[in-house]
């Protein structure tokens, strides 16, 4: 008769538990990155003693409401949000003091004078969707970068993919993103 060893054998009962506490651990104690938001820059803060406000003329604000049955109105007509990016690159580009050279506006009396003038004011009341809210600054973006887009373009004779650092900065400078949000009264 053979001898037999018997294999030497691990309690592996409390392996299993050990297991479960440390996934447990690392659920609880993981942060898992979920950036939301709306990528702005936010104006500086005024200096004391300076006065860092300018008027400005009623021509050059585009006043977006937006009211609590989530309805975009500008200047009190109703829009689509699919009619908004439009009005909105013709405000921006309207030309109306014909001081643009770059422009290819209108030059309609009741638009902005220049894109350096130009300001988009966004109200928006307290019951608005969040999701409306993100969409109209969608569009204002998308028409902004469509304005730079074109204006690159036309100047640089190249694609968007393709500008260098100082033509992006020349491009923000031609039409520079102003926006004025508030909570509507």
């Amino acid at each position: 008769m053979k001898n037999l060893k018997a294999a030497p054998t691990v309690n592996a009962g409390s392996m299993a538990d050990i297991a479960f506490l440390l996934l447990i651990f690392f659920l609880v104690t993981t942060t898992i990155a979920s950036d939301e938001g709306i990528n702005r820059k936010l104006a500086r803060e005024c200096p004391p003693g300076q006065t860092c406000t300018e008027d400005l003329y009623e021509r050059n604000v585009l006043r977006i409401i937006l009211n609590s049955q989530d309805e975009i109105m500008i200047e009190d007509d109703l829009v689509t949000l699919d009619d908004l990016k439009i009005i909105i690159k013709d405000f921006i580009d309207n030309n109306g003091d014909n001081s643009c050279l770059y422009c290819n506006g209108k030059r309609l009396e009741n638009s902005s004078d220049n894109p350096n003038k130009a300001v988009i004011s966004l109200q928006s009341d307290r019951q608005t969707s969040f999701k409306l809210f993100v969409s109209v600054q969608d569009e204002i973006t998308k028409a902004y970068y469509e304005l730079r887009a074109l204006y690159g373009k036309t100047k640089f004779k190249t694609s968007e993919n393709e500008f260098t650092k100082v033509q992006i900065k020349e491009l923000r400078e031609a039409y520079p993103f102003i926006i004025s949000e508030a909570e509507t009264k």
